[in-house]
């Protein structure tokens, strides 16, 4: 059976937990405000390689303020953002922080209600804070590493579960389309008596786990800005996060399944039998 995470915490300085955590909860408050002012609303998309594959006015607005928020109160710490790239050095740094203005952006073009804004401080360990913005919701979710996670200030802890019939997995399509093996994903979850949800937002199919309405969500392929902050809730919230090959990694670099412990090799098993 797959066991929660044994790899021993790393120690970060208090006040940084601290500060990151208040920080991070003001920008997602000041996301929540403009995306939901403006989501469906004349936003201006401009196409990139996928038709889907879209960057608004609001997605470049929203990382140009935290970056400029994040430099005033973490001079030294670098960001690396969807929008704008990599600060100089932020590949050998102690600390980064990664944002997400806008993940789920065709659906916030559309109209649609369900997008986020992640942001999370990040460590060689993985997520040290995340924090992500669930606007239509009015939600925010935050977490530090060993204080746990809170929905709009309240505790979250995951109740584990035994199956997962009857239950909600999450994925996402992967930037062309459907990931090698998805279909057969699909049909493994459905034998079992579980359905899976495509909903377009990789930062909010994690916090599903993490909230108990969803068993799992497995990712065959994605960016670290769009799943950090809510990978740092599922953590502390007592999810199991492993890679393809059913490693305990943070952050993997071959795919993501975050899962009740209870019935994370069950999922992981469709994923392999699947993806190959």
């Amino acid at each position: 059976m797959t066991l929660l995470s044994s790899r021993p915490p790393r120690p970060v300085e208090p006040g940084l937990l601290s500060r990151a955590l208040e920080v991070a909860g003001r920008l997602a408050n000041d996301a929540t405000d403009v995306i939901t002012a403006t989501a469906g609303r004349g936003a201006h998309p401009s196409t990139l390689d996928s038709p889907f594959d879209w960057v608004t006015d609001t997605d470049r607005i929203l990382e140009r303020h935290t970056r400029r928020v994040l430099t005033a109160e973490f001079p030294g710490i670098p960001v690396v953002g969807h929008e704008f790239g990599a600060d100089h050095g932020a590949d050998v740094a102690e600390y980064r922080w990664v944002v997400d203005s806008v993940d789920g952006t065709a659906n916030y073009v559309a109209g649609v209600p369900w997008c986020a804004y992640s942001l999370a401080l990040v460590d060689a360990a993985g997520p040290v804070v995340g924090v992500v913005a669930d606007p239509y919701r009015a939600q925010i979710y935050a977490a530090a590493r060993g204080r746990g996670a809170r929905a709009n200030g309240k505790p979250v802890h995951l109740t584990d579960r035994c199956v997962t019939a009857g239950s909600l997995v999450c994925t996402e399509l992967a930037r062309t389309g459907p990931w090698p093996g998805m279909g057969g994903f699909i049909e493994r979850a459905a034998a079992a008596h579980a359905g899976v949800r495509v909903l377009g937002s990789a930062a909010l199919s994690i916090a599903q786990v993490a909230l108990g309405h969803a068993a799992a969500a497995v990712l065959h392929s994605y960016h670290e800005w769009d799943v950090a902050g809510s990978v740092a809730m599922a953590i502390e919230a007592g999810a199991v996060v492993l890679d393809k090959h059913g490693e305990d990694t943070a952050l993997p670099t071959d795919g993501l399944l975050v899962a009740a412990p209870g019935v994370a090799d069950e999922v992981l098993g469709w994923w392999q039998e699947t993806a190959g």
